[in-house]
């Protein structure tokens, strides 16, 4: 389970910004891989510092953590970081900050397209949903190109320059002693260009974060832990680059009665002594209506039934599974006097059969060693 992001920076959750930028500042500084070498604690600390960080500086995403927990930020595009190399590239300009030195991590010039991030969703269905599909609509919350300036960043009649600190390079270089040190431009974020005037809509970004509605097909026979791609429901590329895809993945909840084992639906049914001894036809649930069974003659508690074809169909196309009803044979209680009086006549019926049938095995045996004896004598 992922740690709150609160508690991993030390901080309250009524912290400002520059409080947790604070907080970020000093772990990202004791967790820094340059001084913890070969330290995989540590870089797992620094990465989940850097996660906490990236959510709690953004004010929507803020947000969505603070009233959904960590459902809320994946449902806005949040993935966390695949490792260091990650955390350098989206932190760049904190780190020069921090450490006043480039960290050999960053990206060069950005020119050409960059493709959308994708999107995760986990989505929670019903059993009676999982095992007969079902469409759904789902609300998530990711980047689109601006409306306004078209994804360009910048404003109506302006113009995109090369940027003139660095000359377009994306980076600028400075000496300190011996060494010569590359860094992202600051002006321009490596971009390399900049806006003679941003767009107003997007702060120049390009990109804006809107609620949209989509439409989900659930394929009969999903499980928990499932996972269905949308294809380009990501969040936009940027300067043309393609749009992301949405993953979403599934979450069952439980039934009030039907289990699943595999591709079987698994349930119980409970049925008199006399239905068991006697036999009888009943009706079950199933997953899609009802069913009749037949009771033999003679059933036991335990004893299980099974409904050909009436289980999740498998999704890979493997046909269906079944459903197996079990049995529960019930104990009567609070008799009346008559079904007392019934059930031990029963009862000495039953012992009846039972001691004629041992009296009866025990003359055969004797009869048995007569014969033998006889035999012996005449021989």
């Amino acid at each position: 389970m992922k740690r709150d992001y609160y508690e991993i920076l030390c901080v309250e959750r009524h912290a400002s910004q520059e409080e947790i930028k604070k907080a970020y500042r000093k772990l990202a500084l004791k967790y820094h891989p340059d001084r913890n070498p070969d330290n995989k604690e540590a870089e797992d600390k620094f990465k989940e510092a850097a996660e906490a960080y990236d959510v709690l500086r953004d004010p929507e995403k803020r947000k969505l953590y603070d009233l959904h927990g960590h459902a809320g930020v994946e449902g806005a595009g949040f993935r966390g970081f695949s490792g260091t190399e990650d955390v350098f590239s989206s932190f760049s300009d904190l780190f020069e900050d921090f450490f006043g030195f480039s960290t050999g991590q960053r990206r060069s010039r950005r020119n050409g397209p960059e493709a959308g991030s994708d999107l995760r969703y986990d989505l929670t269905i019903s059993f009676k949903e999982a095992a007969l599909g079902a469409e759904k609509e789902i609300d998530i919350v990711r980047y689109e190109n601006c409306s306004v300036c078209n994804g360009t960043g910048a404003a109506e009649g302006s113009e995109i320059i090369t940027c003139p600190t660095c000359n377009g390079a994306g980076q600028v270089i400075r000496t300190e002693g011996f060494f010569r040190v590359s860094s992202i431009c600051p002006r321009c974020s490596g971009e390399g260009t900049v806006m003679t005037e941003p767009c107003r809509s997007c702060a120049g970004h390009g990109r804006v974060q809107e609620r949209r509605r989509v439409k989900v097909h659930i394929p009969a026979g999903v499980d928990t832990g499932s996972r269905l791609r949308l294809r380009n429901e990501g969040e936009a590329g940027r300067r043309g680059g393609p749009r992301g895809d949405l993953f979403i993945v599934i979450h069952v909840e439980p039934h009030e009665f039907f289990q699943r084992r595999g591709n079987d639906i698994l349930n119980s049914e409970m049925i008199s002594m006399a239905e068991a001894a006697l036999g009888c036809t009943i009706t079950v649930p199933t997953i899609d209506g009802e069913a009749e069974i037949n009771i033999p003659a003679g059933t036991q508690n335990g004893d299980s039934i099974t409904l050909k074809g009436r289980g999740f169909p498998d999704i890979r196309g493997g046909g269906n599974g079944n459903q197996v009803v079990f049995m529960k044979v019930m104990v009567p209680e609070n008799l009346t006097e008559r079904q007392k009086e019934l059930l031990k006549e029963f009862a000495d019926i039953e012992k009846e059969k039972k001691e004629g049938g041992f009296f009866r095995k025990l003359f055969k045996k004797a009869a048995g060693h007569g014969s033998e004896h006889a035999r012996h004598d005449v021989s």
